[in-house]
């Protein structure tokens, strides 16, 4: 914008009498590319998934280079630990992260176990990845996750099902099942294909795609006239006489509905063909995550706040009631003439009513203000002093007790920025009491 702004002064200098229409064209410039920022939709997160040797690795090659020519570069994340190499640039390649063959004989696994672990791992700080994602959403229209050779411990996994979630949860997010055409021409193996399919729409509850893959070897008309015509197949499914015949031909009856509704694009990782479309059915995809499956995922996030904020209000009355009836028992054996005995918030608290020797040591009142903070940083070191402090206070509110935990649980979660935000705000507070407790 400012390059642009330049040439409008350069051209302005040239030919003074079109200053007011140049000034007005970039003005225009400028306005536009503003509000395009402004604008910018998220990433739509394609997650492909297939069974071993599919061509999922192939394809998102072969998506990754596509984008690239189209001047919109993706986001691209491998989740394929035992891959040894990748013919694209990953942004955030798992290797990186967690070393599979260590995980192996550290948990004494196999190379299946060995996968799940290491996702495991890698899940508990997907969040990381997630923050990566939103800083480049407005740099990166599409983000490629490549997944496990493996489908089923991406699938069935819990690890499998966190990523999952966090991501639809967050951006457009739409599933791309890979197909290996020319291995699915017998329709024994094809139904076993689509029954895979059929678990996978149902497991993530996302929009899906269908990718028939290797169309280079043999076209998917076959494929896509056994789904449109039940007839067809049956006559292909005559020619074979053994029992998963008969059980394919039943199955097949239970999957019109699924084939009715499903989004089928034929492709060829190697020859890059079919890619137009499938970015077709990709938009169609998100069109159906807006329309359908966002608002279900708003009202599962809503009522799970809403659960949170029950279960924390309960929580609250609780310890609000124990820490309640443990300062009353204290103060209960305490003497009160006995300052020995008495916490350090009862010494604060009944800083008037000492020897007059104490009471000339903290005589100077222009020095009461630091006095009384620096008593509560020391006195608030450990959580079970600071309850205590907060709670025996007679204009102790519960919002303050509440904002004395809240400020301990980001200190435990390693948040040093909110956690010092909240106790500057508790300070200041506590310290007024303190004022108004020794000034009364």
């Amino acid at each position: 914008m400012a390059a642009a702004e330049r040439a409008a002064r350069k051209r302005c200098s040239i030919c003074p009498g079109s200053r007011s229409g140049v000034s007005k064209m970039a003005a225009e410039q400028a306005a536009a590319a503003g509000a395009g920022s402004e604008s910018c939709a998220p990433p739509v997160c394609v997650l492909v998934l297939g069974m071993a040797g599919s061509g999922k690795t192939t394809l998102v090659q072969r998506l990754t280079a596509h984008l690239h020519s189209q001047n919109s570069p993706p986001y691209v994340v491998n989740l394929d630990p035992a891959v040894r190499e990748l013919p694209f640039a990953a942004n955030i390649d798992i290797r990186d992260t967690v070393k599979y063959k260590e995980v192996m004989k550290q948990y004494g696994l196999g190379p299946n176990g060995g996968i799940v672990t290491s996702l495991n791992l890698f899940a508990t700080r997907f969040d990381q990845v997630m923050k990566f994602i939103e800083k480049r959403q407005n740099t990166s229209q599409y983000v490629l996750i490549d997944t496990p050779g493996q489908i089923e411990v991406f699938t069935w996994s819990a690890s499998g099902t966190i990523i999952t979630e966090a991501l639809a949860s967050t951006f457009p997010s739409v599933v791309v099942y890979v197909m290996d055409t020319s291995r699915s021409t017998n329709p024994i193996t094809f139904m076993s294909n689509m029954l895979y399919a059929c678990s996978i729409l149902y497991k993530t509850k996302l929009p899906f795609i269908l990718a028939m893959n290797k169309t280079d070897i043999i076209d998917h008309s076959f494929a896509v006239e056994w789904m449109q015509d039940f007839e067809i197949f049956q006559d292909a499914l005559n020619q074979e006489t053994t029992y998963v015949s008969n059980l394919t031909r039943s199955m097949s009856l239970v999957l019109d509905e699924f084939y009715s509704s499903l989004k089928v694009v034929g492709v060829s990782a190697v020859l890059g063909t079919g890619l137009d479309e499938f970015f077709v059915k990709v938009s169609e995809a998100v069109d159906e995550y807006e329309r359908e499956y966002r608002p279900e995922y708003e009202r599962l996030r809503k009522s799970l706040a809403k659960a949170q904020s029950k279960q924390q209000k309960e929580q609250l009355e609780r310890l609000w009631k124990d820490m309640g009836s443990v300062a009353m028992e204290s103060n209960s054996l305490a003497d009160s003439s006995d300052t020995s005995a008495l916490g350090p918030s009862d010494l604060i608290m009944t800083r008037g009513t000492l020897d007059e020797e104490d009471e000339e040591r903290v005589s100077d009142t222009d020095d009461i203000d630091h006095q009384d903070a620096n008593t509560f940083r020391k006195l608030s070191g450990t959580l079970v002093e600071r309850l205590h402090q907060i709670r025996k206070h007679p204009r102790c509110s519960k919002e303050m007790f509440w904002e004395v935990l809240q400020c301990t649980n980001e200190k435990k979660k390693g948040n040093a920025r909110s956690a010092g935000k909240l106790n500057g705000r508790i300070e200041k507070r506590i310290t007024c009491l303190l004022m108004m407790q020794l000034s009364g």
